[in-house]
């Protein structure tokens, strides 16, 4: 039933294959899916992989995600698919690894250039921020203007609009629908405690630290997306 893939191909290729069985009738409105590790060993992908691809087909109405017990095909699929511009969207870990490379960067530069009110800035935003963990619109807002504070501290407006795109896309509908399953006041605590120790090193003005800090945030979303959804069959 399913090819293996090229390992240099991401989520698009796999999303392609599993839609084209569903279409084909081969798993049909209801079907369970195989377990998300079961799935990345026969395309021969990572987990991180399925996980993005399972994300698009939900967007498109072709999959049902049910945490804690597995990933069916939807009982009526959407037809024709009313969402198609996945095709030119990077997907959600994609987006973590490149903010990850850039702002790790960023946040050692910025530890060059701080200044009393740059640091003000950011103590201001995380007072704001530990207000509004349970809200989770408000808490991605904070998370986005600590981000913004750290590159603006550089004075670099090129590096600002870089950094802007790369937070635009962490409201792509697949961004914000993986987001809904791991996303809550328990992991915005933990950004936020995480956001604190950036803080520190770029006040201390120590670039390496600060890197360092902002590496090791950025690793933790990532890892923190990368829970398992549905139910994982025993091996």
């Amino acid at each position: 039933m399913f090819v293996a893939l090229e390992p240099r191909r991401l989520y698009r290729q796999v999303a392609d294959q599993i839609r084209s069985l569903i279409d084909a009738g081969e798993l049909a409105p209801g079907a369970r899916l195989p377990a998300e590790r079961d799935l990345a060993e026969r395309l021969a992908v990572s987990r991180p992989t399925i996980r993005e691809a399972l994300i698009v087909l939900e967007v498109e109405g072709l999959v049902q995600i049910r945490m804690g017990s597995g990933i069916y095909v939807s009982s009526k699929p959407t037809a024709p698919h009313a969402i198609q511009p996945f095709q030119d969207t990077d997907g959600p870990f994609e987006i973590l690894q490149a903010r990850c490379i850039v702002e790790s960067a960023v946040a050692e530069e910025a530890a060059r250039h701080v200044t009393p009110e740059g640091i003000a800035r950011l103590d201001e935003i995380l007072e704001r921020m530990e207000q509004v963990l349970a809200d989770s619109s408000e808490a991605v807002a904070s998370d986005f203007a600590f981000h913004r504070a750290i590159a603006t501290m550089i004075g670099n407006t090129a590096l600002q609009h870089m950094m802007g795109m790369l937070s635009h896309k962490r409201t792509s509908p697949y961004f914000e629908k993986l987001a809904s399953y791991f996303e809550g006041p328990h992991t915005w605590r933990l950004a936020l405690e995480e956001h604190r120790v950036i803080r520190d090193a770029i006040a201390a003005a120590d670039p390496a630290a600060a890197r360092e800090a902002m590496r090791r945030h950025l690793t933790l979303a990532q890892k923190r997306f990368s829970e398992s959804f549905g139910e994982e069959q025993p091996r």
